[in-house]
């Protein structure tokens, strides 16, 4: 049975307005202009206004009435009040996480893992000048690309829910910007060598460093 053009365009909507925010189109806490984003996409505001709702439930954007949608930011405050829920996600997210990799080395094709290579030397220039914005893009692409070849469409979407709950935590990570390059570094040797193990291991390490990362600013110890 075809897909209803409404649904269609609300799906075209929510995938283009989400990705914009995975390349930082908007800054944290930035408000959203709804009515330039339905001439920009060239929809009506239904579509635009279903993609939003959809948004929100993730946890990306906030709808405050009367004064407009908002790209969902936390600051160290609200994070520090939402730690027990942070931990949780990292939790879940290093166990699939690993799985995701532990499964993708093992199906990963040439082209695939070729991107790998080519995301992290654009990694490598991000750290060098400790672009976080241009980091944590490509760190995103990485992560999905991993995703991707995973070859569970369940588990990929379960991930994607989950990392994009994590994006609006306002944390400093440059200082951990050369760490989390290394992990990825280990971390594509695994597909490469077709070794599921080596995948999974590196991805658990790289998850628990970050979590160990935040733990530490969270509890005042940068």
């Amino acid at each position: 049975m075809p897909v209803p053009k409404k649904e269609r365009l609300s799906n075209l909507a929510y995938q283009a307005i989400k990705e914009m925010i995975a390349e930082h189109r908007f800054q944290p806490g930035a408000r959203i202009n709804v009515q330039k984003l339905t001439r920009e996409l060239g929809v009506s505001r239904t579509p635009v206004w279903e993609a939003v709702m959809r948004l929100e439930q993730e946890g990306l954007l906030r709808n405050e009435p009367n004064r407009g949608v908002y790209i969902t930011e936390l600051t160290l405050l609200d994070a520090l009040h939402l730690y027990q829920d942070t931990l949780h996600l990292y939790q879940v997210r290093e166990v699939l996480e690993s799985l995701v990799a532990r499964l993708a080395a093992g199906r990963m094709d040439d082209a695939a893992i070729a991107a790998m290579a080519s995301n992290l030397q654009l990694q490598a220039k991000a750290v060098e000048e400790l672009d976080l914005m241009a980091y944590s893009s490509l760190d995103y692409e990485f992560h999905a690309l991993l995703y991707g070849a995973c070859g569970n469409a369940y588990l990929q979407e379960t991930l994607e829910v989950i990392k994009n709950k994590m994006r609006p935590l306002a944390l400093r990570l440059e200082p951990l910007l050369p760490r989390l390059y290394s992990d990825h570094l280990r971390a594509v040797r695994g597909p490469q060598a077709r070794d599921p193990k080596a995948s999974e291991a590196a991805f658990r390490g790289h998850n628990r460093c970050v979590l160990k990362h935040i733990a530490k600013i969270l509890a005042g110890g940068e």
